[in-house]
């Protein structure tokens, strides 16, 4: 269904700074517990408690059956409601507390209660946690399209979520490192576990406060007329622009996943140095990368500006596994100024796909473009979870669990070169794939014009049938 021309456009809208300041609280209490997840969860439950890599292994394909099932299953559901609060609001505020304590409880597995315990303790609470944050997630990248038709406004939102996320990143490295077991110090968890209760707790929090500041354009679930399930998902999987951008984002996913899970076994074994520096090297490019998208996305369009980056980073990464290990601290740099771009212009790029999608189908569906991207880039996550477990064991990775608990240094060097590949070499080999996959990009140029210029004019088609509907009411 196209929509039908109006001869007025509205303007887009327009957010003030005080708005995209709060907007980004969500990212950071959403990015510290995930960031702290991502990079923890390997190392807590291989190294720190010894669970072999076979249960790790069924633990990561139970949990991508499971993500294969609720992310679309609630894009669907958020893009149906319909509430005086709005259709995204109401999860994103009343699933914060739940994600605080299913975080926290990932954490407190029976070190000493088997193999059997651990593997159900970890499976049961990891699907827990991945529900509540699947929810949130979801909503809060289905709102960024939402509430400005303007690639600028939605860049600066992406800048602030960006800006506020890194801080939850790095805190999400920083925290661990200050709290985890090390070499020379005692093997006890107990001060992880405490660290990881007070970040549950004020994550949830943050997250709460951004939903008391944002709201709901309401000729978006007020007037639009949500579509059955068949049609969705139609209108959703013959969508060649979403198609390639979900091929893309896996791959950036498959990299987010391998880098982070293995910044703590590259500072231990590979540098023998705290992750801190590493960590610097890292995210300080990062923030020098986030405030310059806007430079890059008027020079060369989103789309490219989100090649180039994927590039940069991809050739970086892939030299970590060759360069002499002085020199990988500024791959490490080289490539985080490359991440800048997909961290600043995925969900834009997702937000041109909705508005095209719009013209289409006459609704806007984020819920469902999000929900189905990650029904088919998450299990991305299980694949990098997967790979550690089995390319560490197979390479002769010696865990502390069998040397006494105590960190065990003197790795064999197939081990070590197993670190860089999945530090480095994999995950820049998947970003040089995206950038290729994106060639095809269809939203660019005149045709990505016309289809911003057409959503503004239905969207103004939307906003006096609300009015119209509203004086009705009086």
């Amino acid at each position: 269904m196209l929509a039908s021309a109006t001869p007025e456009a509205v303007a887009p809208i327009r957010l003030s700074i005080g708005y995209k300041v709060i907007w980004g609280l969500a990212a950071l209490g959403s990015s510290l517990v995930s960031g702290i997840y991502a990079a923890l969860l390997t190392i807590f439950y291989q190294d720190y408690l010894g669970l072999q890599a076979r249960w790790i292994g069924i633990a990561s394909m139970v949990y991508a059956v499971w993500n294969a099932l609720n992310d679309p299953l609630f894009g669907y559901i958020t893009d149906s409601t319909r509430s005086r609060q709005g259709r995204r609001i109401p999860y994103m505020r009343y699933t914060a507390p739940f994600l605080g304590l299913t975080f926290i409880l990932v954490w407190l597995a029976p070190a000493r209660a088997g193999e059997i315990a651990l593997f159900g303790w970890m499976l049961v609470t990891m699907l827990l946690y991945d529900t509540c944050y699947t929810i949130i997630g979801l909503v809060y990248s289905a709102l960024l399209p939402e509430v400005s038709e303007s690639d600028a406004e939605r860049n600066h939102l992406q800048i602030s979520s960006s800006i506020f996320g890194l801080v939850g990143f790095l805190l999400g490295f920083i925290i661990p490192e200050m709290f985890r077991p090390k070499a020379g110090t005692s093997p006890s968890l107990l001060p992880l576990q405490a660290s990881m209760g007070v970040v549950g707790v004020v994550s949830a929090l943050l997250v709460v406060a951004t939903t008391l500041k944002v709201k709901e354009r309401p000729e978006f679930y007020r007037v639009d007329r949500p579509l059955p399930l068949k049609e969705a998902i139609r209108y959703t999987l013959t969508s060649k622009s979403f198609l390639l951008l979900v091929s893309e984002n896996f791959m950036v996913v498959l990299m987010q996943s391998l880098v982070m899970a293995m910044v703590f076994y590259m500072a231990d074994y590979v540098l023998r140095i705290s992750a801190l520096p590493l960590l610097a090297c890292v995210f300080i490019p990062l923030f020098i990368g986030v405030p310059l998208s806007p430079l890059l996305r008027r020079r060369l369009g989103v789309v490219g500006a989100q090649q180039w980056m994927l590039l940069i980073a991809g050739i970086a990464l892939m030299l970590i596994a060759v360069v002499p290990n002085s020199l990988i601290p500024v791959c490490l740099a080289v490539a985080g100024f490359g991440l800048s771009g997909p961290q600043t212009f995925t969900n834009i790029l997702f937000a041109q796909v909705a508005d095209e999608d719009e013209l289409r189908s006459g609704v806007r569906r984020e819920g469902a473009f999000f929900g189905i991207n990650a029904l088919l880039t998450k299990p991305a996550q299980s694949v990098a979870l997967a790979l550690i477990a089995s390319i560490l064991e197979a390479s002769g990775f010696v865990p502390r669990e069998a040397y006494g608990g105590q960190i065990y240094l003197d790795q064999p060097a197939s081990a070590l070169f197993g670190i860089k590949v999945l530090a480095g070499l994999i995950p820049g080999a998947a970003l040089i794939v995206g950038a290729a996959i994106l060639q095809w990009f269809p939203l660019r140029g005149r045709y990505l014009t016309e289809v911003q210029e057409r959503v503004l004019r239905l969207h103004a088609e939307k906003h006096a049938r609300l009015s119209a509907d509203a004086d009705r009411r009086r």
